[in-house]
């Protein structure tokens, strides 16, 4: 068995534990981290950026947002039933961490909000501006994986403070001895072992998000089938386990959820051609939400997740998708392409013709509702009192902006189904403001950290979209942190 020893390991080199090696090796710490893929970055290389409160990009768009009314908006979102302490610090820590990205050489495009609620809620719902976007490499208008030159950038600082990366190393074991964690057993790729020792540990390995069955015994969820989340290879929860095993306190894991197709990225035009203001409804035809919000996708998920078989059904009709094509789609998306109508009938008829199994197309409304297993009866009942509204100019059930009441009544019709996503999991291990593991019992296990996704316990049940970037951001700064305080306990051993 090969033997290795350093001052802080880090167990994976996704966001927070790139943020945690360049931390502790700015900190003074010898750092060996372990990586089970044959790259960094981890799923932040298909995000685009962090939050930040506080931070120069922010000022110079005259954002006044502070990182105390973002504490207290977070707080508030989630009624006290998360760790405050843990939350201010790493809203008031934010701001530099963007700072110190930049001197890293990431530039951002800007700070923006993932949505804008519409007026009429606005006052309870809307998103600030705190999402920090990065420019993508080589210019161009930012979307998905634009976060891929931070991570480069990030690695490329480590390397230049001497961090170590042991890649494809998966850990497989916390060493622990009296009580205390002081190092690992990982395994090469060709299979040699090697027992790394070292006087701090952070886990940070992302979650469960590529886990079938710990998805389903952890949150209830079936992948692929009631919940159709991003699983980055490699994401099986080796951290939680190696956490528990070695006496770390187990906190209530959560999927991050929004709402998408299965196989997204290969469907973007339609999955995006469907996220406007038409009609929604339930398996029973029924509406479920004011449509006019649906861009505000945790809310969304939340919302199918409680439907008849976590799914619902976006619909909409020919003469709305003449006006869209004409137009422009009524809710601008930020991740989606700009040209959505453009390239939407050839996508469609190409996934038509494929058999792909959310999407429909009829002449009818019955037979529309057959296709798609939606409840005639209750569809169509449900159809005449929608147009009633839209012809009436207000909707009297939920509200609905009426500039987005247009009725279903012309075919040929679309239709979508609409099913829980994520992101991936959030949080499992204990952790206290300073990100040290703790017991069950509240006890901090000495040498062992955690960061990110892993330890997210920040959100209670629901993503706060509010404050969007908030789970890169949480990566980033809790990493930041879990690097200063092993460094710190290291330098102290």
């Amino acid at each position: 068995m090969k033997q290795m020893e350093t001052d802080v390991i880090v167990v994976a080199a996704g966001l927070s534990g790139l943020a945690a090696s360049i931390a502790a090796a700015e900190s003074g710490a010898h750092v060996i981290t372990f990586e089970k893929s044959n790259t960094t970055g981890g799923a932040a290389n298909m995000g685009m950026g962090p939050l930040a409160v506080g931070s120069p990009i922010q000022k110079a768009q005259m954002v006044n947002l502070t990182p105390g009314e973002a504490f207290r908006k977070h707080m508030f979102f989630t009624h006290y039933q998360v760790d405050a302490r843990l939350v201010r610090d790493y809203y008031f820590k934010s701001g530099s961490t963007i700072e110190w990205l930049m001197e890293m050489g990431v530039e951002f495009v800007g700070a923006q909000r993932a949505f804008g609620a519409d007026e009429a809620t606005r006052p309870y719902a809307d998103g600030e501006f705190t999402w920090h976007v990065v420019k993508p490499e080589g210019g161009g208008a930012p979307g998905p994986r634009a976060a891929t030159t931070m991570t480069k950038a990030m690695t490329q600082r480590a390397n230049d403070l001497g961090v170590t990366f042991m890649m494809e190393t998966p850990v497989k074991k916390i060493i622990m001895e009296d009580g205390k964690a002081v190092g690992v057993i990982a395994t090469t790729n060709d299979g040699e072992e090697i027992e790394a020792r070292s006087k701090a540990v952070i886990i940070c390995t992302g979650g469960f998000g590529d886990n079938p069955k710990m998805i389903q015994e952890e949150t209830g969820f079936e992948f692929q089938k009631t919940i159709f989340n991003f699983a980055i290879p490699g994401m099986k929860g080796d951290g939680l386990h190696m956490a528990w095993e070695a006496g770390a306190g187990k906190t209530q894991p959560t999927m991050e959820l929004m709402y998408q197709l299965p196989d997204n990225m290969n469907h973007f035009y339609i999955e995006g051609a469907f996220r406007q203001p038409c009609l929604w409804v339930n398996r029973l035809g029924r509406r479920f939400m004011p449509e006019d919000q649906i861009a505000n996708t945790t809310f969304t998920g939340n919302a199918i997740s409680k439907l008849p078989g976590k799914v619902a059904y976006a619909i909409f009709d020919s003469k709305m998708l003449k006006r869209w094509k004409k137009h422009g789609p009524d809710i601008a998306s930020h991740i989606h392409p700009h040209d959505l109508y453009d390239g939407f009938e050839a996508e469609w008829e190409r996934d038509l013709a494929a058999g792909y199994e959310p999407i429909c197309q009829a002449d009818t409304l019955e037979e529309l509702a057959e296709k798609a297993g939606i409840s005639v009866e209750g569809f169509l009942d449900q159809v005449e009192e929608y147009n009633a509204d839209c012809d009436a100019g207000f909707d009297e059930i939920f509200e609905k902006n009426r500039h987005y009441m247009m009725p279903i009544e012309k075919g040929p019709f679309y239709c979508c189904k609409q099913y829980c996503g994520a992101y991936g999991s959030l949080g499992g291990i204990l952790i206290d403001y300073k990100t040290r593991v703790m017991t069950n019992d509240y006890d901090v296990i000495p040498g062992l950290y955690s960061a990110g996704t892993d330890a997210c316990n920040i959100f209670g049940d629901s993503y706060p979209f509010t404050l969007s970037g908030n789970t890169m951001g949480f990566c980033l700064n809790s990493g930041r942190i879990a690097g200063e305080n092993a460094a710190e306990e290291a330098v102290e051993y």
